[in-house]
């Protein structure tokens, strides 16, 4: 069986419950997953009613994966999970800084060769 999903992957979910522990999420069809109220925030979290909705589609981030039981660990912490929350036009990319990490290095060699070939 090949694994849907993995650990560090970040997807979108709708938060299907809420209890005073954590925040119940449907991923698919086949997929559910839990955030432990340790995982909402670095934080002291008073009310979980106060991060999210019942009903709100939310981006998680996998924790933990249980193929056998179709169960996801889950968590919102350090991730920009609001869905649809971005209001400048500028679509939103999951994939954090690997972009500047992947591509620093060139664009330095370019601009100190830009820079050389000035002088």
């Amino acid at each position: 069986m090949s694994r849907k999903y993995k650990v560090g992957m970040i997807i979108k979910g709708q938060v299907t419950g809420i209890e005073k522990y954590g925040i119940f999420v449907n991923i698919d069809y086949d997929y559910s997953g839990l955030i432990h109220i340790s995982e909402v925030s670095d934080g002291f979290v008073r009310n979980i009613n106060d991060y999210v909705t019942i009903g709100e589609t939310i981006y998680v981030k996998i924790i933990g994966v249980d193929d056998d039981n179709l169960q996801l660990k889950l968590s919102i912490k350090n991730i920009n999970y609001k869905y649809g929350n971005n209001k400048n036009g500028v679509e939103e990319s999951l994939s954090g800084f690997s972009p500047l990490a992947d591509n620093l290095n060139t664009w330095i060699a370019d601009k100190l060769n830009e820079i050389k070939n000035s002088n």
